[in-house]
């Protein structure tokens, strides 16, 4: 009994996808001098920094990337740390960066805690979205749009050697007659 693991993305879609979020930060950016990137700790941190490279080479908007880290599954009992100056996200324009909006959970929480140091703007950016809301959150940058089961769950890999690859994995048992 394994879990059946599909390639929904590959390296050459996941990099287009990131090419047309990276373009549409810039549209509604635009004006600004400065935005941070904030990715949340793990595979956002690694989109996150694949958008800065990407936002770097497109347009001449300044931009800062850091980092948010928050326990997925208990956010409440656990600290949220921003590895950023507390400080700069005042008055500033922020993406908060993650691979997967599933619930929502990460993402609301990392939002409330980013609001609480009072940016003037703040969006949202993720991959792939499955729109499984327990939260009322939604991505404003979104790479794709997929309808899954509650038993699938998402697997993004950033890999150093370029070979990204997204996966939908059905975690439900299955049996060699299936």
């Amino acid at each position: 009994m394994t879990a059946a693991r599909t390639p929904i993305l590959d390296a050459v879609q996941i990099e287009r996808k990131l090419q047309r979020i990276a373009r549409q930060i810039v549209e509604e950016h635009h004006e600004e001098q400065a935005i941070i990137l904030i990715g949340v700790a793990g595979q956002g941190s690694h989109m996150c920094a694949r958008l800065v490279h990407i936002l770097r080479t497109i347009c001449a908007i300044e931009v800062s990337e850091e980092q948010l880290s928050l326990h997925k599954d208990a956010p409440l009992e656990h600290p949220i740390t921003y590895s950023g100056d507390a400080e700069a996200v005042r008055g500033a324009s922020v993406v908060l960066v993650d691979d997967v909006l599933n619930s929502g959970r990460t993402l609301i929480y990392a939002v409330k805690h980013l609001l609480d140091l009072a940016p003037k703007r703040m969006h949202t950016a993720v991959l792939i979205d499955r729109f499984h809301r327990s939260f009322p959150v939604r991505a404003d940058f979104c790479g794709l749009t997929l309808s899954t089961t509650v038993k699938e769950h998402i697997e993004v890999e950033f890999r150093a050697d370029g070979q990204d690859a997204a996966y939908l994995e059905d975690k439900a048992q299955t049996s060699s007659s299936d």
